[in-house]
């Protein structure tokens, strides 16, 4: 009879003990499961949302990689950044804050993106028509929540009030054409944001020339790729700040996800303990209870090996069964804590906190080995010095 013939005999007769230790190391599995999928959720999700726009180099004016200062003289640099052989595309951006509105109702906060038609893969359309494919002097995307709530579709008429900055006198507002809604990538659920082409946002800012770019995107052609095209971009500009997006990624790495890499760390840790715990304390009272057994079977011939080899594949079978049902009750769980979290407000609306890798799923098997063989290191040790004369003595007169 096979080492792993006498473990399942074992688990299916104690079988109380056993849905105990499964469904435990499933629960704390689960928990295990989501905090790797935490560790790097946000990370793997705003590196997606970054790949989806199509553009892989960014160009911010100021210290940070957010567009907040105006790009000086970003017209030249477009143009000499288009003829570059690394480059395939380029696009502008110009972002600020302004109201929209129905005629005769009150206008709505908002911001309003003034982009490039090969910078339109900023936003994914919903419905309607996007910019590059419109007619009307002043076309508009809206984002899905501010749809909603001013109660417009494709063909309503809004009218487009930019404040510019710095400027105390009020600009006309301008009358603009909604030609699709719109879900942009770094949007939240209740989204504010409605995107308009760079001409009509110039005439809207009331401007007699064009005014600098808050943002440039550029896509690098797939033989050169994007670190090429950065440096010869800083060689043509020297100075200028140009991300690629692996730059960017590694950036919110360093600062901004830290945090969810040292709790997933630590309850990681912890999980791993208390499954470490569940498992070594359930075999060891079961060896307990089964001493007699034991010295029983040493008796008969049975070597030191073949009980050492049983007692690992009870736990390997216990620890096996419990974390692989941990893996769709932690898919679930992290299914609707991933809903919760994403409701903080300011949150875009497709960034993820729960995100599947294959590097996760390596890692829970891995410790969930380690904890089946850390778990039956004590029981095999009580079994390996077990007095087989005296045990069964015991047995007998008690």
């Amino acid at each position: 009879m096979t080492s792993l013939l006498l473990a399942s005999r074992t688990v299916r007769r104690y079988r109380a003990q056993t849905v105990l230790a499964i469904v435990g190391v499933a629960v704390i599995g689960a928990l295990l499961f989501d905090m790797l999928l935490l560790s790097r959720g946000l990370l793997l999700s705003f590196s997606d949302l970054l790949g989806r726009a199509g553009f892989d180099i960014r160009i911010v004016g100021g210290s940070g990689l957010a567009a907040r200062l105006p790009i000086e003289g970003s017209a030249s640099l477009i143009e000499a950044i288009r003829a570059l052989p690394e480059v395939e595309r380029v696009g502008a951006i110009r972002i600020q804050g302004a109201t929209i509105g129905s005629p005769g109702k009150r206008p709505a906060a908002v911001t309003v993106i003034g982009a490039t038609d090969a910078a339109e893969g900023a936003w994914t359309l919903v419905s309607g028509a996007d910019l590059g494919s419109a007619t009307a002097p002043c076309p508009l995307l809206v984002g899905r929540g501010l749809a909603s709530a001013l109660g417009v579709s494709p063909g309503s008429i809004l009218e487009l009030s930019i404040r510019p900055p710095a400027i105390r006198s009020v600009v006309p507002p301008v009358a603009c054409q909604v030609v699709g809604v719109a879900r942009f990538a770094f949007g939240a659920s209740s989204d504010d944001t409605v995107a308009t082409t760079l001409d009509a946002f110039h005439r809207a800012n009331g401007e007699a020339d064009p005014g600098d770019a808050d943002l440039i995107v550029i896509a690098s052609r797939p033989d050169a790729g994007s670190a090429r095209a950065v440096a010869a971009i800083a060689a043509i500009r020297p100075g200028v700040r140009a991300y690629s997006n692996d730059q960017v990624v590694e950036q919110f790495n360093r600062n901004g996800f830290a945090y969810f890499r040292q709790i997933s760390f630590v309850l990681s840790s912890l999980t791993m303990v208390f499954a470490f715990m569940l498992v070594a304390t359930l075999l060891t009272v079961s060896v307990n209870q089964r001493l007699g057994e034991i010295a029983a079977l040493r008796a008969i011939g049975i070597r030191r090996g073949s009980i050492a080899s049983m007692l690992l594949w009870e736990s390997a079978l216990l620890v096996g069964a419990g974390g692989l049902l941990a893996l769709p009750l932690g898919e679930a769980l992290a299914i609707g804590l991933d809903r919760i979290l994403r409701q903080m407000p300011g949150l875009p609306e497709q960034l993820h906190f729960f995100v599947f890798e294959t590097r996760a799923l390596i890692v829970h098997i891995t410790v969930f080995v380690v904890t089946a063989i850390a778990a039956a290191a004590y029981p095999v040790w009580l079994t390996a010095r077990l007095p087989i004369a005296e045990t069964l003595r015991r047995e007998v007169v008690g």
